[in-house]
């Protein structure tokens, strides 16, 4: 806190004042640990783009609501363009995305089809 009133010309009490603010009013939601997922075995990282048989609302909520469960898929979006979805989905090899792949985010409801495109190397992640 120190560093950051001095980088904004403040003393620390009004820095303090202000974040306290900003996390009342919902601008900050939260603060995280960043984590070496090499050395947490989950350095596999594949993108998945996700086209659904069925995207009526029903379909999409249903598709959203099972997504929530599948520990693998880190990050999820819907996308406008020839796919519904992109996901961010970590594993510890090839082997155990494949089964992932293959045992849980295909039997996902409505999907009819996804690509996968492997990670070769993170460049930038914040």
């Amino acid at each position: 806190m120190t560093e950051l009133a001095a980088k904004v010309g403040l003393s620390k009490t009004p820095v303090q004042a202000r974040v306290k603010r900003l996390e009342r009013d919902g601008f900050i939601r939260g603060y995280a640990a960043v984590i070496d997922r090499e050395r947490m075995g989950e350095g596999h990282v594949a993108f998945v783009q996700v086209k659904l048989s069925d995207t009526r609302s029903a379909a999409l909520d249903s598709f959203n609501r099972a997504v929530q469960s599948v520990t693998e898929i880190e990050q999820c979006h819907m996308i406008a363009a020839s796919f519904d979805y992109l996901m961010k989905v970590r594993t510890t090899d090839i082997a155990s995305y494949r089964r992932v792949l293959g045992e849980r985010i295909s039997a996902l409801p409505h999907v009819a089809q996804t690509s996968t495109f492997v990670a070769m190397e993170t460049v930038k992640d914040r």
